[in-house]
């Protein structure tokens, strides 16, 4: 089958034939209609962060089974799927805990050492990406990391739920359990942040103040239900939140992560409140905390994965609010290409004026 594999850091996504092996276990097989261009996929080819090499990346996917495994009880060939990056192996405490984003035992997922590959070229084994590897014709997944999807719902848009959209929705709605009133502070407008705008706006936050660099970022953000826009290349964003909100934001989300921007975030805090840290601009970022101001101001910053996600319960939430027209997801897909153009496509995230891209054409 086709796939952009990542031979090595810095070496770009490589269009090959490669390998996929027969669904084994609860190993679904699934032909891919739809697979989203994350940030997080292209820090991986461009960093050295760790992941093993040579990879196969694309982690927000949608599409049909193709074939299942003997034990797969909740699926079938020709059901419609979405994937979520979250591995969880349902049965540890912290999954049966209702925290599969904190699962201690996500080598349940994958397959045992001596058993053949997911995926292969030419013999040599292919590392796949929370094990989905979406930027391919097909991807084998273990079943615990799919969730049925409708047929009235669209394979572009749906790729987006299993990472864009559970990270910026789910730290409004499950980490910081935004309520109806409550002042919200997004920082950084793109495709994960307008869920977040989004999440903020159907939970009937009092103010929604998105901060951003790019005017085209804004206007977006206004079309997602943002009250407030803050251009940061224009205006001291600190001042501009405190003068909108008077001792500051109750919930403060970061989708940037750079050192001055996470210091930004800490000084638009109120008394009470929480800075949610989301992205991360590369390892060396970090957090200074005035233990005085912390103790006296009893503010937080909270680190945030995958939006507190319970996929099973979510993603199904997130659906419905889809259907109701509550949530908008058409307008976070700017563009849909073909496999063969990922490469330029990523080259193009820089603009402002992209929201999310999608490859429909494998």
């Amino acid at each position: 089958m086709k796939a952009a594999v990542i031979w090595g850091v810095g070496r770009g996504f490589s269009s090959e034939e490669i390998d996929v092996a027969k669904p084994v276990g609860r190993e679904v097989l699934v032909d891919v209609k739809a697979s989203g261009l994350c940030h997080t996929d292209h820090t991986i080819a461009t960093r050295d962060i760790g992941i093993p090499m040579p990879a196969l990346t694309g982690h927000e996917v949608a599409g049909t089974v193709a074939a299942v495994g003997p034990e797969v009880s909740r699926f079938a060939a020709g059901d419609r799927v979405v994937a979520c990056l979250i591995q969880s192996c349902g049965a540890c405490a912290r999954c049966l805990g209702g925290r599969p984003y904190q699962c201690l035992a996500i080598h349940r997922l994958a397959r045992e050492p001596g058993q053949e590959p997911r995926l292969s070229k030419g013999g040599e084994p292919l590392f796949q990406a929370f094990g989905l590897g979406g930027f391919a014709e097909r991807a084998l997944i273990h079943e615990n990391q799919l969730i049925a999807l409708p047929d009235w719902m669209p394979f572009a848009p749906a790729s987006l739920l299993g990472c864009g959209v559970v990270t910026g929705a789910g730290a409004v709605l499950n980490t910081a359990d935004v309520a109806a009133g409550e002042t919200v502070v997004v920082l950084g407008a793109g495709g994960v942040g307008l869920n977040a705008v989004s999440a903020a706006r159907i939970v009937g936050a009092g103010r929604i103040v998105a901060v951003d660099l790019h005017p085209a970022k804004l206007e977006k953000a206004a079309a997602f239900g943002a009250t407030d826009l803050i251009n940061a290349a224009e205006t001291d964003p600190v001042e501009a939140v405190r003068e909108l909100l008077g001792d500051g934001a109750d919930h403060v989300f970061d989708f940037v992560g750079t050192d001055a921007v996470v210091a930004q975030g800490m000084a638009m805090l109120a008394v009470g409140g929480a800075l949610y840290v989301i992205g991360v601009a590369g390892p060396e970022s970090a957090v200074s905390v005035n233990l005085v101001s912390a103790v006296m101001r009893q503010t937080r910053v909270i680190g945030v994965n995958t939006g507190s996600t319970n996929p099973l319960r979510d993603i199904p939430m997130y659906m419905d609010l889809y259907r109701q027209g509550r949530l908008n997801l058409d307008d976070l897909v700017s563009r849909e290409i073909a496999l063969a153009d990922l490469e330029a496509a990523y080259a193009t995230l820089g603009d402002p004026t992209i929201g999310r891209i999608v490859i429909t054409s494998f």
